[in-house]
C-alpha cells in the first residue's frame, strides 16, 4: 500500500486520480462479473429454469434504471468521490447477503441482494464515467474519447475476467466460499478509495434541483433511446439463454461456460480500448482530433444488427448451427463493443460540464432499462422459443437503435 501510494504521488493530479477512479473501477467490476456468473451457475445446478434464473436479476435491472436516474442527481450535489465509495460499500454488503445458510437463500432473499448490487453497480459506474469529463481539457475531444475508450474496454476485459472467476471458483471452492473471498478483498479496494479520492470531484456549482434529473438536451435523449434498444439487444441473447443453452444443448460444464463468455468478454473489452483506431480518429489540418459524431453511430449499429439475424437463420436451418454461433458470437462481440465505445464516449462529450453526472446518469438509466427488457426476455422468450427468438429479437433491437441514430447530431456537442 505504501509503495502504490508514492507511485501515485509522483504523478500529475488528473494522471493519479484516472487511475484511482480506474482502479476503483477495475475491482467493482471484477467482482460484478464473478457474482453474475456464480448466480446463474449455482442456481441452474440447482434445477432452476431460465425464467427463474432472469427473475432473480430483475430488481439487479430495476433498481439500476432508478440508481441511473436518482445517482447522477447525488453526484452533483455530493461529489462523484461519494457516490462511487457508496456503490463499493453497498456491493460489500450485497455480497455478503449471500453469505447466509443455504436453506435462507430463497428466490426473494436473493433478488433482494441482486437489487442491492444493482444500485451499487450503477452507482459506481456513473461516477467513473463522468469524472473522465472532469478530468480532460473541454477542447481535447481526442483525448477524452481515448480515455473513455480506455476506461470502458478495460472495465469490460476486467468483467470478462470476472466471468472465469465466477465459473472458477464455483467449481473449486463452492458458492459462500468465492462470495466470502470476493467480500475480503473489496472490502480493502474500498478503505483505499475512501482515503485517496478527491473530495469535491464532480461537485456542481449550482445544486440542481430533483426535478432537473431528466435531461433537456436533445442530444443526450436520442443517444439515450438508442442505448436502451443496443444494450437490450446484447442481453435479451447474452444474460441467460447464452449460459444455459451452452450449458444445456452444448454439454458444457462450469468452467466452459465460465471461461468461454470470460474469454468473448475480454475480448471484446479489448476492442472497446482499441475503438478510437478502429472508427478512424484523425487530426485535422487545426491540429484537433476529427472523432465520431451521430453519422458514425448509425453506420456501426447498421452493420451490428446483420450478425445476430445472420446466426439466428443459422440456427433455425440447423446449418453449421454451433460454429456459426461460436464464431457470430465473436464477430458480434467486436462490433458491439465498437457500437458501445462509441456511445460511451458521445454521452461524455454531449454533457454539460457542470453536473456531468446529471447527463451521464440520465443516458445509464436507459442503458439499464435495455438490460432490464433484455434481462427478462433472455429468459421467457428463450425458454418459450428457443435461442433463434432470442437472436431475431436482438437483430429488430439493433435495427430501432440505427434508426434512432439518425436523429444523432453529424458533429461532436461538446458540453458547455
Amino acid at each position: 500500500m505504501a509503495k502504490l501510494t508514492g507511485f501515485l504521488s509522483n504523478l500529475s493530479p488528473e494522471i493519479r486520480q484516472y487511475l484511482m477512479i480506474t482502479g476503483n473501477y477495475w475491482a467493482f467490476t471484477f467482482t460484478d462479473g464473478a457474482l453474475r456468473m456464480l448466480v446463474v451457475l449455482h442456481f441452474h445446478g440447482l434445477g432452476y429454469s431460465p425464467l427463474q434464473i432472469a427473475m432473480l436479476f430483475l430488481f439487479y435491472e430495476i433498481f439500476g434504471v432508478v440508481t441511473n436516474l436518482v445517482g447522477g442527481w447525488l453526484g452533483a450535489r455530493l461529489g462523484l468521490n461519494k457516490t462511487m465509495n457508496i456503490g463499493l460499500f453497498m456491493q460489500i454488503v450485497a455480497l455478503s447477503m449471500l453469505l447466509v445458510p443455504a436453506a435462507m437463500l430463497t428466490v426473494a432473499w436473493v433478488m433482494a441482494a441482486q437489487a442491492l448490487s444493482g444500485i451499487a453497480k450503477d452507482l459506481n459506474k456513473m461516477s467513473a464515467k463522468s469524472s473522465i469529463k472532469l478530468l480532460v481539457p473541454k477542447d481535447a475531444q481526442g483525448e477524452l474519447y481515448k480515455w473513455v475508450a480506455m476506461l470502458t474496454g478495460s472495465k469490460n476485459a476486467l468483467k470478462g475476467a470476472g466471468f472465469f472467476l465466477g465459473g472458477a471458483l464455483l467449481t473449486v471452492f463452492g458458492f459462500q466460499q468465492a462470495l466470502l473471498g470476493m467480500a475480503m478483498g473489496l472490502l480493502l479496494v474500498w478503505v483505499f478509495s475512501l482515503l485517496s479520492l478527491r473530495r469535491d470531484l464532480g461537485k456542481a456549482k449550482n445544486k440542481p434541483k430533483f426535478t432537473e434529473i431528466f435531461s433537456k438536451s436533445s442530444a443526450v435523449n436520442t443517444l439515450s433511446a438508442a442505448r436502451m434498444f443496443l444494450f437490450g439487444a446484447r442481453d435479451v441473447w447474452f444474460v441467460v439463454a447464452l449460459p444455459v443453452y451452452l450449458s444445456s444443448s452444448f454439454g458444457w460444464g462450469h468452467w466452459y461456460v465460465g471461461g468461454f463468455l470470460a474469454l468473448w468478454v475480454i475480448g471484446y473489452g479489448i476492442v472497446q480500448a482499441l475503438a478510437p483506431r478502429l472508427t478512424g480518429t484523425k487530426q485535422t489540418g487545426k491540429g484537433q482530433a476529427k472523432v465520431p459524431d451521430g453519422r458514425s453511430a448509425l453506420a456501426w449499429a447498421a452493420i451490428l444488427s446483420i450478425v445476430p439475424a445472420g446466426i439466428a437463420l443459422a440456427i433455425s436451418y440447423d446449418f453449421h448451427a454451433a460454429n456459426i454461433l461460436i464464431w457470430g458470437l465473436m464477430l458480434f462481440g467486436a462490433l458491439f463493443a465498437i457500437n458501445s465505445s462509441l456511445h460511451s464516449y458521445l454521452i461524455v462529450s454531449y454533457a454539460d460540464a457542470d453536473g456531468v453526472s446529471l447527463d451521464v446518469g440520465f443516458y445509464y438509466m436507459a442503458n439499464a432499462m435495455g438490460r432490464l427488457i433484455g434481462t427478462v426476455l433472455s429468459g421467457w422468450v428463450y425458454q418459450a422459443y428457443g435461442m433463434a427468438a432470442c437472436l431475431w429479437i436482438s437483430a429488430a433491437f439493433i435495427g430501432l437503435a440505427a434508426l434512432i441514430s439518425i436523429k444523432l447530431p453529424r458533429h461532436s456537442v461538446a458540453g458547455t
